[in-house]
């Protein structure tokens, strides 16, 4: 069956290398030019088409007349989109005779829009998923083809969870391809009432407010540590303290201040609205610090922040 597949990220290559298996004729890949501000800590979509001999494009803006054009030319049969950072205009959407698909990391209808796996976190969710839907014009929106379900453990990270979802993903293609193939795969409507949409993040936004809950905090950290930029906080001198893990722990003290960091047992915590964050890695001026060397660097240290 003859495809054109946009992709980007490890889970392009899952869903390219789902393709390859189920023998699919890849005509042609397009992907994105990785950005040098960005920490690329993923897998290579470019690379692999150039190792399984596939052309590759990375076009700023594929939506243009000359490239539906081209892709028109290239017949394809089905469109795939393995997380393509862009949405594709109905020109291109309706080139394929047997539909266009995209895989989300979420269970529509909810989560649709940017950054799922983050966004799930944050919110303390205790299951997420993947979702394979026909692509319409309107994000994240057009008919189920199918679903599964990932469970989210209480020190799940973006990362571990990523790698979840990515194995999740690759079970679900393998469940739906063949149905593709010949036609056969569902059509479920979504609600998109009873669903969400969130959008992008930034760096700043990881800013954490002490006065938060402390498993707000947690939620924050755990959704935006390594690799991606990570939860951070400054000190009165202004510097920049990045909290890239810490776990939460309540107590019932009263009179305690948020933002103060307390020193115990040569361990540090920062104080939050109920309860505090016990820091164990982390990192102040480029300098790195794990356990020990947290205490030595607070211990003389009497600081709200």
């Amino acid at each position: 069956m003859k495809t054109v597949v946009f992709a980007y990220h490890n889970m392009g290559i899952v869903g390219l290398e789902a393709l390859k298996r189920e023998n699919f004729d890849i005509r042609a890949i397009f992907s994105h030019q990785d950005d040098s501000e960005e920490n690329c800590w993923f897998d290579s979509v470019v690379d692999w088409a150039e190792k399984n001999s596939v052309p590759v494009f990375c076009p700023e803006d594929v939506n243009t007349a000359n490239w539906i054009k081209k892709i028109a030319a290239m017949a394809p049969e089905v469109i795939f989109s393995f997380y393509y950072r862009n949405l594709l205009v109905k020109e291109i959407l309706n080139i394929p005779s047997s539909g266009a698909y995209n895989l989300h990391g979420s269970l529509l209808p909810a989560y649709r829009g940017r950054c799922p796996v983050n966004w799930v976190l944050l919110n303390g969710e205790e299951s997420t998923g993947v979702t394979l839907h026909h692509m319409v014009e309107k994000a994240d929106a057009g008919d189920i083809a199918g679903q599964r379900e990932v469970l989210i453990e209480f020190e799940d990270t973006a990362f571990t969870l990523y790698k979840k979802l990515c194995r999740c993903a690759k079970e679900l293609l393998e469940e739906l391809l063949p149905m593709i193939k010949n036609e056969s795969a569902p059509r479920i409507p979504q609600d998109l009432q009873s669903g969400s949409y969130f959008g992008g993040r930034k760096p700043e936004d990881g800013m954490i407010d002490w006065n938060w809950p402390v498993m707000r905090i947690y939620n924050l950290i755990r959704a935006v540590t390594k690799p991606y930029p990570g939860a951070f906080t400054y000190l009165p001198e202004g510097e920049k303290l990045l909290i890239w893990w810490g776990y939460p722990e309540y107590d019932n003290r009263s009179g305690s201040t948020a933002g103060a960091i307390e020193v115990e047992d040569k361990t540090v915590y920062i104080r939050a609205s109920d309860g505090r964050l016990r820091l164990m890695d982390i990192e102040v001026v480029n300098e790195k610090m794990k356990d020990h060397k947290i205490f030595e660097y607070f211990k003389e240290r009497k600081i709200f922040l």
